[in-house]
């Protein structure tokens, strides 16, 4: 399957049922209009997103479309029925021992092997999928302050090697860790987290035809460290994230694409222009998915007409990276 260079993401919105509607309308939309990515997580929305895109992938051909998801975050409900999150955690995942309260980081963050499992188990159900093509450890720096770093890395390889499981039975295609500060801040700081190390975990686990295959960080036109920082030491030389991804072999998602479509107001109508786009969202989608080393860039579409302003940009030229350097001087 051709992956296109814009995904449609899930993670905004109220859980209801007009925002689930939305988001099964705007994804067929979305396969209408070339778009063959997809992505959520089994939190989103309580659930309801991964819902959503089951509603929209029925009778769809499973070779038509790309779904990444993730796991880590407790959802602490149903996303429906209202129930009290500590009786749902007991109910669901502690009474049945698949995790213990002692194995959740900040009262809601997990990546236990039973807990991943039970989460894509629960992933599949709601895709109406027999697997999905990527799956994502969710912000798995959210636990590196809390263990420590050899601490942390253990259980970073325990997570691998059920994702190595997840792939040996035929429910994902591939696995990945979904960051948000990892790979943005530099080596010291908090939450930092090596690619390097975490592909020494994966070959710990798989051997060299492991399947961490994937990473997906923030790149926007506000949040550009993806593309410009340094902040990863790779192979004894200091790289970009997107430098050590594809020196790695990797491939990218990048998130926040128009950052919530906080930053548009902002663009200037020259800057507008200059990177191709008709309107603000256009020219903002262009950074992320232009910067070499970027698979794919996702951004948030809950309604039709959010579909038919941004994936117009699936049909312009990507931008020269010369020019995207030059926006920061």
């Amino acid at each position: 399957m051709e992956l296109s260079s814009l995904g449609l993401g899930t993670y905004l919105g109220p859980a209801t049922a007009e925002a689930d509607a939305g988001y099964a309308q705007a994804a067929r939309a979305f396969l209408t209009a070339g778009g063959t990515v997809f992505d959520t997580a089994a939190n989103y929305r309580g659930g309801r997103s991964e819902r959503a895109l089951g509603a929209a992938f029925a009778g769809q051909p499973r070779s038509g479309y790309f779904i990444s998801t993730k796991a880590g975050y407790l959802p602490m409900g149903d996303g429906s029925t209202g129930e009290d999150p500590g009786a749902w955690f007991h109910r669901v995942l502690e009474a049945p021992g698949i995790l213990r309260a002692e194995e959740v980081v900040d009262g809601c963050h997990a990546l236990a092997p039973r807990y991943l499992a039970h989460q894509l188990g629960v992933s599949l159900g709601a895709l109406g999928v027999d697997a999905v093509d990527l799956f994502h450890l969710h912000n798995p720096e959210q636990q590196l302050p809390h263990l420590g770093p050899e601490a942390f890395h253990a259980r970073i390889q325990q997570a691998f090697e059920a994702c190595e499981g997840f792939v040996a039975a035929g429910k994902i295609g591939a696995y990945g860790v979904a960051t948000w500060n990892g790979f943005r801040v530099p080596p010291g700081q908090p939450g930092h987290l090596s690619l390097e190390r975490l592909l020494l975990a994966a070959e710990a686990v798989g051997g060299a035809g492991h399947h961490f295959r994937w990473i997906q960080l923030p790149l926007n036109l506000a949040l550009p460290e993806a593309f410009l920082a340094p902040t990863q030491a790779f192979r004894g030389e200091r790289m970009t994230p997107l430098q050590a991804a594809r020196a790695a072999g990797l491939s990218v998602q990048t998130s926040a694409s128009i950052m919530q479509a906080r930053i548009l107001s902002q663009l200037p109508a020259d800057l507008v222009a200059a990177l191709g786009g008709a309107t603000p969202a256009q020219a903002a989608l262009q950074f992320p998915r232009s910067c070499p080393g970027v698979t794919v860039a996702l951004c948030g579409m809950g309604r039709p007409e959010h579909v038919v302003e941004n994936a117009a940009v699936l049909g312009l030229p990507k931008v020269d990276p010369a020019l995207l350097s030059g926006l920061f001087g």
